[in-house]
């Protein structure tokens, strides 16, 4: 059954970190019961560097993933762990944050240095990408934080009649994307490029929250309506097991999937737990120095 369209919204502009200007998609307590196991999701982009380049200094997260995904530019980034890299176009960063981990995430303009990593001539000021968090359920919350840095050569790419889908996480098209996180809520995390005059249609499991985000372009996102939908909202759909995607004139969209966890939520910025008292530990372990914790392994 096609799934059908129960709503659109439309996000606002906001800053965060240390003053990057950006676009909340969503997040918050007020789109949780709409959006659940997805938490928030952020799109950054500018081509002024004043804009981005204070960036995200260190700030703790615990009970949740996060999932940046670099489209331009680049993004220098280090966590309490010892871990640390710099994702450039097309890579992408799934931290688990588990029982608590402090990192940065500092956008930066390519650079002369880049140039020959990237094998390109082309150097812009520009910046753009997405950060999505993923709530992880109450036996999770806890465990050990995990960083995995997935190369935009490992995304499996699938070239179709009309367009082009990049698999991070799930399947698409029978091929299955290279992250393997999250298994409690199943993600599916699919960026997809329609061309004009062109359609598509992707498999999705039945009792799934599914959301799709407007990159660019605009495009028909339920074959019932004759409305197309533009940039900068997101769809939230209706039950069902197809998702089909129309357009006149090119689309680029993001689509998630993921089992909802139906679980009670408290939020306090960066940390996203089960009941009050979570909330007030988690600041307690601030204030102490003990936020992060004994490591215990993720059994998937």
């Amino acid at each position: 059954m096609i799934r059908r369209i129960s709503g659109a919204i439309q996000g606002r502009h906001t800053m965060d970190g240390a003053g990057v200007k950006l676009y909340r998609v969503f997040g918050g307590m007020d789109t949780v019961s709409l959006t659940d196991p997805f938490l928030l999701l952020d799109f950054f982009g500018s081509n002024d560097p004043r804009e981005y380049e204070a960036g995200f200094p260190w700030h703790p997260h615990r009970g949740i993933e996060t999932v940046t995904y670099l489209m331009e530019g680049k993004v220098e980034h280090e966590d309490s762990e010892g871990n640390k890299g710099v994702l450039y176009p097309g890579d992408l960063q799934w931290m688990t944050a588990g029982s608590g981990i402090f990192h940065q995430e500092m956008p930066k303009p390519i650079s002369e240095g880049d140039r020959g990593l990237l094998q390109t001539s082309v150097m812009n000021t520009t910046v753009k990408g997405l950060q999505l968090w993923i709530n992880l359920p109450a036996t999770k919350k806890m465990t050990t934080p995990v960083y995995r840095d997935v190369r935009r050569n490992h995304a499996p790419k699938v070239e179709f009649d009309g367009g082009e889908v990049t698999v991070v996480a799930g399947e698409a098209m029978g091929v299955e994307g290279p992250v393997k996180a999250g298994v409690a809520v199943d993600p599916t995390y699919l960026e997809v490029k329609l061309r004009p005059e062109s359609e598509a249609s992707f498999k999705v499991k039945r009792g799934y929250t599914v959301l799709v985000y407007i990159v660019e372009g605009k495009g028909k996102f339920d074959p019932s309506s004759k409305t197309s939908i533009p940039d900068g909202y997101l769809v939230i759909y209706e039950d069902g097991d197809e998702v089909r995607v129309s357009t006149e004139k090119g689309v680029h969209f993001i689509l998630l999937s993921g089992r909802p966890l139906n679980e009670p939520v408290y939020w306090y910025g960066p940390i996203v737990m089960n009941t009050e008292e979570q909330i007030v530990e988690a600041l307690a372990d601030l204030r102490r120095g003990t936020f992060v914790r004994e490591k215990h392994p993720i059994v998937e």
